[in-house]
């Protein structure tokens, strides 16, 4: 019995399954992805690139969307390897160590963004509530050191998910539900007890996203006290106007995030593919979307933008 127990722990790979109910498209699929990855990587890439050339956005919000801009390549570099494994060249092998690298990064950019989305919620709050201190509030020191704080937290909270997992014996078999290793789908092939773990993951999740969202929350109800007490109605949209990006990106995170978690949690005699098709949305789309909203409302990076277009057209 302890041989046995000794070897149902040491699973050396993960299968990732993919998508097996799409069998026929594979092609089409493997195409849209790489598509999605492209525009991801091309986008956040030319964020980076305008606002390090435009002096006119060296300032704190323009250096809260480059950490978002280079989290985002984060989440989409995570993702890509096994992607392209399983789509592509077909070998959804991943070794057991790989498997939680992956899961480590995947989910450390997920806690990043949310601390980033909370940092660039607090430089609406302070630009609108607080104009005149703005200067002296949001220093490039303090934004320095509030970056630095968003990373160590998600590190510190996300370090120890690969530890607790690889405590246990897997006996349940190895494949995986995604094209790439996730906490939730890792924690269902334990046949240890796994109530640390979801105890865990679920005291993350609540002290990180839950927290995070109702300070977003709070803040934006503090904007728009401010908002209201403007006068002039236009004065008013042209103040809400400048928070519509930050509102557009906190919207795509949470609303996928919250779906995926509730469908984890409560929808676990759905069919595969719902849990697949709600991960894709939410590991493919802030990336993908981040970019070009921030493009099509900020008027220095349109510009910009149009300027390397037309140089090379």
């Amino acid at each position: 019995m302890g041989s046995f127990e000794t070897n149902i722990s040491r699973v050396t790979s993960f299968t990732l399954s993919g998508f097996p109910e799409m069998e026929g498209l594979e092609h089409w699929l493997a195409a849209l992805l790489l598509l999605l990855y492209a525009v991801s990587i091309l986008g956040n890439s030319l964020i980076l690139f305008i606002i390090k050339e435009e002096q006119s956005l060296h300032q704190p919000m323009y250096y809260f969307l480059s950490l978002l801009s280079v989290n985002d390549l984060g989440v989409s570099f995570s993702t890509l390897p096994t992607i392209l494994a399983t789509l592509c060249f077909h070998t959804p092998e991943t070794a057991f160590d790989a498997c939680l690298i992956q899961m480590f990064f995947i989910h450390f950019f997920s806690w990043t963004e949310s601390g980033i989305l909370l940092a660039m919620s607090f430089d609406r709050y302070v630009a609108i509530c607080n104009p005149l201190h703005y200067s002296t509030v949001l220093t490039d020191t303090r934004v320095a050191h509030m970056g630095i704080s968003i990373i160590i937290r998600s590190f510190c909270m996300v370090f120890p998910l690969p530890f607790l997992l690889k405590r246990l014996p897997f006996c349940k078999g190895n494949i995986l539900t995604h094209s790439y290793c996730l906490h939730p789908d890792l924690i269902r092939l334990p046949c240890g007890d796994t109530t640390i773990n979801s105890t865990y993951g679920l005291f993350i999740v609540i002290s990180a996203f839950g927290v995070d969202s109702v300070l977003i929350l709070l803040s934006y109800v503090l904007i728009l006290h401010s908002v209201l007490a403007i006068a002039s109605r236009e004065e008013r949209l042209k103040t809400l106007n400048t928070c519509v990006s930050h509102i557009c990106a906190v919207l795509i995170f949470y609303v996928p995030m919250v779906s995926v978690s509730m469908v984890h949690r409560f929808g676990k005699h759905a069919p595969e593919y719902v849990h697949k098709f709600m991960s894709l949305i939410y590991l493919f789309v802030p990336p993908v979307l981040n970019p070009i909203i921030y493009s099509i409302k900020t008027k220095e990076i349109r510009k910009r933008l149009h300027k390397i277009l037309k140089s090379k057209y």
